[in-house]
C-alpha cells in the first residue's frame, strides 16, 4: 500500500486537481486543464540543484532568509568522553561500583557532536552544579567536508 503511495506521479496529481478545480469552479474545466498541463510540464522538467558560493549560502538569495528557515529545527548535540569495546560476558557482570575503561586520555578535550557529526571540542566545566562544556576548538565547514571525503 505505501509502495502504491510512493508511486503517484505529477500526472495523477494533475488530474486529481483538474477534476477537483472542474468540479468546484462548475465549468466546463478550461483553466483546470491550463492548471493541469501547467502541473505535467513543471513535473516533466528535471530538478534543478540549487548553487552554493564558497560560504555555503545558495547564489542569488540573501543568507539570512535562508538561514532564517532553519533557526528553530532541533538536533542532537552529544559530548564523547569516550568509547571503548566490551564483550557481552563482561557487560553482564557490570555493576554499581563498576569500572568501565575509556580510549579518553585525562585531560583530552571532548568532542561534541551535533547529529553525530563533529563539530568542535571542549572541556568540562562545572557551573551552578550543573556540568557543561567550553568549547576550545571548532571544526570549520571545509575541514567537516575534508572528513566525510575521506
Amino acid at each position: 500500500m505505501a509502495e502504491e503511495k510512493d508511486q503517484i506521479s505529477a500526472d495523477d496529481w494533475a488530474a486529481a486537481m483538474t477534476e477537483q478545480d472542474t468540479a468546484a469552479a462548475g465549468t466546463d474545466g478550461a483553466a483546470a486543464d491550463d492548471w493541469g498541463a501547467a502541473l505535467a510540464e513543471q513535473a516533466a522538467q528535471p530538478a534543478q540543484m540549487p548553487v552554493f558560493d564558497a560560504a555555503g549560502a545558495p547564489t542569488g538569495q540573501p543568507a539570512a532568509n535562508n538561514l532564517d528557515m532553519i533557526l528553530d529545527i532541533p538536533v542532537n548535540l552529544t559530548v564523547e568522553l569516550g568509547r571503548t569495546k566490551i564483550a557481552i560476558r563482561n557487560l553482564l557482570q557490570l555493576a554499581q561500583g563498576s569500572v568501565v575503561e575509556l580510549d579518553g586520555l585525562a585531560g583530552e578535550p571532548m568532542s561534541v557532536l551535533v547529529n553525530g557529526t563533529l563539530v568542535a571540542q571542549g572541556e568540562v566545566v562545572v557551573v551552578n552544579d550543573k556540568f557543561g562544556i567550553r568549547l576550545t576548538d571548532i571544526i570549520t565547514p571545509s575541514e567537516r567536508i575534508r572528513k566525510l571525503q575521506r
